[in-house]
């Protein structure tokens, strides 16, 4: 039995219930599976589902590397790219995600649910952040930049909250506002604007 085995059913248990499996047990009877056999690739149902939302992160990275033309393009553009893919991949998988929802499981409730894909993701922008970093797109603060991770975090729980709740024709709304979002963050981060930012804090800071 593989880990995708494993998170299908699991989905489906829920697609086909509308709540969790009862018991490790009573999944594993269906699954024709022992225990011990779950047990070796997941402690626990919260860490099958860490890794549901995890696997989903991968599976869209893996198609990013493989396309050559996202290997061409500006650091902008690749998150954009990332985005519009993963919004793409999670719709295979909404039914659940929004069962999740109403059974208040969904991200922004329970951020512990995203925590393996937290540090995935990270583990991306940091790399984007040094490939911007190079590039110029993005300019390199001491002290700063080493937090930058922690907004594009923030921006990717806002696309994610964002298109959970889209009703608008093929999630047209979702693609606006991703767009938006990082040509925003772009724009700040890249420019003099946080910079002047910077100094009237630190102005403020020492005149008081």
């Amino acid at each position: 039995m593989e880990k995708k085995a494993i998170r299908d059913t699991y989905i489906n248990y829920w697609l086909e219930n509308g709540r969790r499996p009862v018991s490790v047990h009573t999944f594993c009877k269906q699954l024709d599976l022992p225990e011990a056999e779950f047990y070796y690739f997941y402690a626990s149902f919260d860490a099958l589902e860490r890794d549901i939302w995890l696997a989903i992160f991968q599976e869209t990275l893996q198609k990013l590397k493989e396309d050559e033309t996202y290997r061409s393009y500006s650091v902008r553009e690749k998150l954009l790219a990332f985005y519009f893919l993963w919004v793409q991949h999670l719709r295979e998988y909404r039914s659940y995600i929004l069962l999740q929802k109403e059974k208040h499981f969904a991200p922004g409730l329970h951020l512990d649910k995203l925590e393996s894909l937290r540090l995935a993701f990270f583990d991306y922008i940091r790399d984007l952040i040094k490939e911007a970093h190079q590039t110029g797109e993005i300019k390199e603060r001491k002290f700063i930049s080493d937090t930058y991770v922690h907004g594009f975090w923030v921006q990717a729980l806002f696309v994610l909250r964002y298109w959970i709740n889209d009703n608008s024709d093929r999630f047209e709304l979702t693609d606006a506002a991703i767009e938006k979002a990082v040509n925003l963050s772009f724009q700040l981060i890249s420019s003099n604007t946080l910079d002047s930012i910077l100094d009237f804090g630190k102005f403020i800071f020492t005149r008081k």
